[in-house]
């Protein structure tokens, strides 16, 4: 046998070590971790199989996928909603569109709509991969829905899909927009989608958009026009600046983008870009079929639907959703006359400020977070913006509860470290100047009508409105625990005006809607509770129910013991104080009003154990939209929150709860809250926003101001509870200890 090493081994096996017969080196063995790992033939091979079956997908998509006829928006069904008891509230849907050609549209609105949508649309293909898969990260990492489509991906989805949001639409929409772009001109791409997209105020087509916005054709639109309307295609209702004045600031933003856009690719000259001014849209002109309450309460619940995520603009304008809101048809009768009862009918055409008298109400069941009643206005098609959901005028003194609160929350103390309890004694003098920490704030607010109170206790000084005293409690506690607790309770944290308060956010200078602090005040009636309120109660659409948020995250907003402390001063209000008009509810309430500043609005908030209703009078002109003080409407000197809004209250609670059994307020309150005398000294004058005169005129059948005391309820149940121990000084967590829950997620930053 021989021993040659060839045989062996074999060819190309040489033993270890050992170079072959070419002279090679032998390949090292793989050992260790290295024998997990892929070689780079096999890393090759799997790359060239993806590449494969992506290829052989793509193929497939192509030729499988055929461009559809066009859906069927043209004839969209209506949407129904419903009152709570199903019977009918509204019918929408009539659709509002005039295709024109894309001659009738001028370059420079054209290039504002791709400046804002597509900039590179004429130059590059029809989809965006790159953009695609950026969105959808976007999307999954939470940084909110976005979109990555193309122009001509959208145009495929508004005329040919739909706008649900399912993997099997995106991959159609993929390959009938490539299809689309070989088989039509990108004039014809763009003069469809143009004529499809949904611009907002039931306007679908650049050319109901103009005249809807501008009660102008499409061809006279100006370029500032354009790109206000390229603009919306983003946020169709929330950049409307009439309907929403609070987004203005958004809307620009998006305005000034489009135009900068326009000038960066030579669209627009740079001169020209300079000297434009926003071009703020005319009044809305709604369908007639939205009349009275109808619109308001349309334009609401489907801002609902919008904010809960339930249904986005884009899905709920394509037709066919059966809606079954909470709102209950007695109770939203009852509020629409208790409006036209106590003030509208006293109204007059020969007194030029009664034009400008507006009035809003939202109420809520606390029990169940449900809003069973909401007033918008006069009229929807007179008067476009909800006066229940706009957020442009401060609250006044319906903020104060919100300080107390936090004081018994917090364990808070006066300067001289006095704990803050309904008997805790401020010092009332008018235009006191507000101490901090570190001497004088430099704040030193009036009392109404620049009144002085001495010395008095928080109680009345919450009876009375006494701004020196909220305003120094308010820094006693510090604004930044009285915002918390402000959000805490119900009020948004975008609120305008709340972020950059400090010593003057004790006076309301908040921007709230009326809804924004109905919710608020249904947490006081709720013991402090607060969870998801709802205007929906239950969403069809061709047999399918969708699915609704519960109300499972109710959670302890603030101790039970903050809340009901401060109902049981805000009881004192409604008793004896400047809310005494609501009395003629015939119910055990608590209530706090309150004065915008130079009396552009009145507000009354208040609650009853089982019923939260806010009201508020507004004065605006109704040619500029200009915020107007009401003196000397319905003939009086002034209008303030303890008359006309209380009065309504009144008449409106007692209609809503009429009945039903009358309940008292249930109450567990702070050590030291009990009742005592007035303090020595303490003025006992009239309260500052006292109600109407005698004098004003009467309606004849309205309740009248106010019942005998034999006629209200007994008393409340009070139980006192053991006082919780002081925080730190240095203490920054929100609650100190206590569970807080933000209803608009983490408050901002705080020192």
């Amino acid at each position: 046998m021989s021993h040659d090493p060839e045989w062996r081994y074999g060819r190309g096996n040489t033993s270890p070590g050992r170079p072959d017969q070419d002279g090679r080196p032998p390949r090292p063995r793989r050992t260790g971790l290295r024998r997990l790992l892929p070689t780079w033939r096999t890393v090759l091979g799997g790359l060239l199989l993806v590449l494969l079956l992506l290829t052989g997908g793509f193929v497939a998509g192509y030729l499988l996928v055929e461009i559809p006829p066009a859906n069927s928006a043209a004839v969209k069904q209506s949407n129904v909603y419903l009152y709570a008891d199903g019977s009918p509230l509204a019918r929408d849907g009539e659709v509002n569109r005039e295709n024109v050609p894309l001659s009738q549209v001028p370059r420079t609105v054209q290039h504002a709509v791709l400046s804002a949508e597509d900039r590179d649309f004429y130059s590059e293909s029809a989809v965006d991969p790159q953009a695609m898969l950026r969105a959808a990260w976007n999307t999954v990492t939470g940084k909110g829905k976005q979109s990555g489509s193309t122009i001509t991906q959208q145009y495929v989805k508004n005329y040919y899909l739909g706008q649900e949001q399912t993997v099997t639409r995106k991959v159609k929409e993929f390959f009938i927009a490539i299809k689309l772009d070989r088989e039509e001109s990108k004039d014809d791409i763009l003069t469809g989608y143009l004529n499809t997209s949904y611009f907002g105020r039931n306007a679908y087509g650049i050319q109901a958009a103009a005249q809807a916005y501008y009660g102008t054709d499409s061809d006279k639109l100006t370029a500032g026009e354009g790109a206000y309307l390229a603009a919306l295609l983003n946020a169709p209702s929330a950049y409307d600046v009439v309907a929403h004045p609070e987004n203005r600031g958004r809307a620009v933003a998006r305005w000034n983008y489009v135009l900068d856009g326009m000038v960066d690719k030579g669209w627009l000259d740079p001169a020209e870009r300079a000297g434009m001014a926003f071009p703020t849209p005319g009044r809305s002109k709604a369908p007639a079929g939205l009349s009275g309450q109808r619109g308001y309460l349309v334009e609401a619940v489907n801002a609902h639907l919008a904010e809960q995520r339930i249904l986005d603009a884009d899905t709920l304008q394509g037709g066919g959703y059966r809606i079954t809101t909470t709102l209950q048809k007695p109770k939203q009768q009852a509020l629409v006359g208790a409006v036209r009862d106590q003030l509208m009918n006293r109204l007059s055409e020969t007194r030029a400020v009664d034009r400008y008298v507006r009035a809003g109400g939202a109420s809520i069941d606390p029990a169940t977070g449900r809003i069973v009643a909401m007033y918008g206005g006069i009229d929807y098609t007179k008067q476009y913006v909800n006066n229940a959901t706009r957020r442009d005028y401060q609250v006044g003194s319906t903020f104060k509860p919100f300080v107390f609160t936090a004081a018994v929350q917090h364990g808070s103390t006066t300067r001289d470290g006095q704990r803050i309890t309904p008997n805790t004694v401020y010092d009332g003098t008018n235009k006191r100047m507000v101490e901090g920490p570190d001497g004088a704030t430099g704040y030193a607010p009036a009392n109404e009508d620049d009144k002085d109170y001495g010395d008095i206790s928080v109680a009345e000084a919450t009876d009375n409105s006494v701004n020196a005293v909220y305003a120094q409690m308010g820094e006693d506690v510090g604004p930044d625990r009285v915002k918390r607790t402000a959000i805490a309770l119900g009020v948004p944290e975008s609120a305008p005006g709340l972020r950059g308060a400090r010593q003057s956010v004790a006076l309301g200078v908040v921007n709230a809607s009326v809804l924004d602090m109905t919710k608020a005040y249904a947490t006081l009636s709720d013991h402090g509770r607060h969870g998801t309120y709802s205007l929906v109660s239950k969403v069809t659409k061709g047999g399918q129910d969708l699915t609704l948020p519960d109300r499972d995250g109710v959670r302890q907003a603030v101790p039970r013991e903050a809340a009901d402390t401060t109902t049981s001063i805000l009881r004192g209000v409604v008793e004896s104080g400047t809310g005494t008009a609501a009395r003629s509810a015939g119910r055990e309430a608590a209530g706090k009003t309150g004065t915008a500043e130079e009396d552009k609005a009145a507000w009354f908030a208040g609650y009853t154990p089982d019923l939260a209703t806010v009201i508020a009078v507004m004065g605006q002109d109704p040619d500029t939209g200009e915020q107007k003080p009401l003196y000397g409407a319905t003939g009086l000197p002034r209008i303030n929150g303890g008359g006309y809004p209380a009065k309504i209250w009144g008449q409106y609670t007692a209609a809503a709860l009429a009945g039903s059994p009358a309940k008292s307020f249930d109450l567990d309150l702070e050590s030291g809250a009990e009742p005592s005398g007035s303090p020595s000294g303490s003025p006992s004058g009239e309260p500052s926003e006292s109600a109407e005169p005698s004098s004003s005129p009467s309606v004849p059948g309205t309740p009248p101001p106010s019942v005998p005391p034999s006629s209200l309820p007994p008393p409340a149940t009070i139980t006192p509870t053991a006082p919780t121990e002081a925080p730190s000084p240095t203490a920054t967590t929100p609650g100190d200890g206590t569970d807080i829950f933000f209803p608009d997620g983490e408050p901002w930053d705080r020192p």
